[in-house]
């Protein structure tokens, strides 16, 4: 058999989230024990209920094979043969009987006793440890709570006194309970091997039996098969019996040897103070602001990680960063009411953590570990060796560091001669980190040597302004929100409009922008660069979507800090795992000195999912490339128009002159008749219908007019 994980019954007293997340695994896993081996109980009930029913139903086909000689058939004619002939079937069938009879009793109690046992007694058992571990928890938070909140100005002795009984009773119930609890969790791990091995065993050692009465025709094969089975049984058996002796000595030890620990504020003298640590973990009370002046205190699991300190919640999976400890300082104060307290003050200055311990000791051990981590001795290769060398005394261990304000003035990055794309943030401007960096491999995708721009905002001089504005990145923007572009909102007709919330990771140059290889490229760069420069903080923006569009807006005074042009984004694709990052490749203008077109990747990490907002931009452009190809449309549409328009002002034309034309024929034929010419006294001149038909005259006849005239 391989081996058993174990949950460790040493770690119970420390009660840390680690071991309550596998606590929880283990009773996941008890309670599909539980649900499998109640399926597995149905079943094999059904088998036994069918055996007790076959062999009822053999025994009464028996009797009434023997009551048949007793029947009165009408035409009975045979009765004496049939009778002879159904009393031998029935003592064959009675014989049969018997076997199943026997067979329904092994079954009861190879088969059904085990898993009636095992889902009855032991799984049940899990469930009460299970109750009376939770309740003597809750008393266990319930009265260290209790403890915390002890007043330090008004000592009551008697109050005291009688807190601390309970934090001692509470500690040592929830001790005892929790281990007890882990053993039993770690001997169902043998029992439910058993529980499920010893009922088929049992149901095959029954089927054997029973045809073994009847024939002798089964294999050596299977017989030492269920003999190799048995074996392991007992095996496993014997090495429970072993563990569970072993778990219970373990218990005894750690009773007598964790007495002293169930007290929240032991005697120093018995357990010194320890001033070398370079990692510490425990619960530790800090303090939240929840108004002006008042305030509240969580609970929570405070461990060092590296040069980071972290919290992590009891139903947490992992821990959070609370603040970056390096060069930080840290000293004792008086917080309110509570005793034990310090403080944690960042590098900067910017960010302070007021945190209390259960005891003096841990309250001293917390400073002095956070000194050592603040001098950087965990990255010496031997850091307690180095911390009992350098370490101050404890007057100093709680008093701030003189020289906090020349480390953070020291720290501070230098404004001017800085490039553009080596900004990062407040943290990873030092050349080991740059060095770093620049040591990663890049692929072909990504240009080498790419400088990688953190920050949304990058410090570009006045004379860069133009450079940025022909890149495609928008000028710069006044106090008030206005924008130094002419069109004063992008996009205030368009059909299309999404905000979405996102954080800005980082940007850099790329080579490809067909293939989405090179979003994926970018970010495990720009990550991996996050990860050398210890760069937790995130540029919060509002992104908008339009058609024509995409904006990155400050969400505190709504001014435009980016805008891209739509048709400048060629490919937007999200992580193939990590679905909350996502990025897009923009082409801009002439980017570069050389006055060549710069392609340039900008990664993002989004609260909703990142592929609602990729596909957001692809129905943009689709809806923009549409809108486009319905301009263009429109605008063919209106050139056939003017042409149409302009041809039938040529036909009218024309169609006017023939008409003049024809106008002005017939009056010169009218006025070349002779009767027209001897009336001298006639003023006026007088068409008769005939005359005004004369548009009907074909060509020779004007001819003819003419002549005459």
């Amino acid at each position: 058999m391989p081996g058993i994980d174990k949950l460790p019954i040493e770690e119970t007293l420390e009660d840390s989230p680690q071991t309550r997340s596998l606590l929880g695994v283990f009773e996941e896993d008890a309670a599909a024990i539980s649900s499998y081996t109640h399926q597995l109980f149905q079943a094999m009930q059904r088998i036994y209920d069918a055996q007790n029913e076959l062999s009822a139903a053999t025994h009464l086909t028996s009797k009434l094979l023997k009551d048949y000689e007793k029947q009165r058939f009408p035409l009975g004619g045979d009765d004496e043969v049939m009778s002879s002939t159904l009393q031998q079937f029935a003592k064959v069938i009675d014989e049969l009987s018997s076997c199943h009879a026997v067979l329904s009793t092994q079954l009861a109690d190879a088969m059904m006793f085990p898993v009636t046992q095992f889902k009855e007694r032991d799984l049940k058992e899990i469930l009460t440890l299970k109750e009376v571990f939770q309740i003597a928890s809750d008393d266990h938070d319930v009265a260290i709570n209790r403890y915390n909140k002890l007043s330090k100005r008004k000592d009551n002795e008697k109050l005291r006194s009688e807190v601390t009984e309970d934090v001692y009773t509470s500690r040592k119930k929830q001790h005892q309970t929790m281990m007890h609890y882990f053993t039993a969790l770690n001997t169902l791990q043998y029992k439910k091997k058993i529980a499920l091995l010893e009922p088929l065993l049992g149901y095959m050692q029954a089927q054997i039996s029973f045809f073994k009465l009847g024939s002798e025709n089964l294999t050596q094969q299977w017989e030492d098969f269920l003999t190799d089975i048995s074996t392991s049984v007992q095996n496993v058996r014997r090495e429970m019996d072993s563990e569970v002796n072993v778990m219970q000595q373990t218990i005894q030890d750690l009773e007598q040897v964790s007495d002293i620990f169930y007290l929240p504020d032991p005697d120093p003298s018995k357990i010194p103070i320890n001033r070398n640590l370079t990692r510490k973990a425990g619960y530790l009370n800090t303090r939240n602001k929840t108004g002006l002046v008042s305030s509240s205190w969580d609970r929570q699991y405070f461990f060092t990680q590296g040069g980071n300190m972290m919290s992590q919640s009891r139903g947490d999976v992992a821990g959070g960063l609370v603040m970056d400890i390096d060069n930080c300082s840290v000293m004792a104060v008086d917080c309110e009411d509570r005793r034990f307290c310090f403080q944690i003050t960042s590098f900067d200055g910017k960010k302070v953590a007021i945190l209390q311990a259960d005891s003096r000791k841990d309250c001293e051990e917390w400073i002095a570990t956070i000194n050592n981590i603040s001098k950087r001795i965990y990255l010496s290769e031997n850091p307690e060796e180095i911390a009992a060398r350098v370490n101050q005394s404890a007057l100093e261990a709680v008093t701030p560091s003189p020289s906090f304000q020349q480390r953070h003035e020291n720290m501070r990055p230098s404004a001017p001669g800085r490039p553009k794309a080596t900004r990062t943030s407040s943290q990873g401007s030092d050349s080991p980190a740059l060095s770093s960096l620049s040591s990663l491999s890049l692929d072909s995708l990504v240009a080498p040597n790419t400088p990688i721009q953190f920050d949304i905002i990058s410090p570009v001089s006045e004379e860069c302004s133009g450079q940025a504005k022909s890149s495609g990145q928008p000028g710069r923007t006044n106090p008030f929100g206005e924008s130094g572009d002419k069109q004063s909102e992008d996009g205030a007709d368009s059909i299309l409009h999404q905000l979405y919330i996102v954080h800005f990771l980082g940007s850099m140059e790329v080579r490809a922008m067909d293939n989405s290889d090179v979003i994926y490229e970018t970010m495990r760069q720009i990550l991996a660069a996050r990860a050398i420069h210890n760069i937790f903080r995130m540029t919060e923006s509002h992104m908008l979507v339009t058609c024509d569009c995409l904006k990155l807006i400050d969400p505190q005074t709504q001014v435009t800090r980016l805008r891209f042009p739509l048709s400048s984004v060629v490919l937007c694709t999200s992580h193939q795992e990590n679905k909350r990052l996502f990025g897009f490749v923009l082409q801009t203008g002439a980017g570069r000195a050389d006055d060549q077109p710069a392609t340039v990747c900008y990664i993002f990490e989004s609260n909703n999912d990142g592929e609602k907002i990729c596909d957001s931009i692809g129905l943009a452009k689709q809806i923009a490339y549409h809108s486009e190809m319905g301009r263009k449309a429109s605008e063919k549409q209106r050139e056939l128009d003017k042409a149409k328009e302009k041809q039938q002002e040529e036909l009218n034309k024309q169609k006017q002159i023939e008409k003049d034309l024809e106008e002005q024929s017939r009056l010169i034929a009218a006025s070349s008749r002779p009767g027209a010419t001897g009336n001298a006294d006639m003023q006026f001149l007088v068409l008769s219908n005939s005359q005004s038909e004369d548009g009907e005259v074909g060509e020779d006849g004007q001819k003819k007019a003419e002549s005459e005239a």
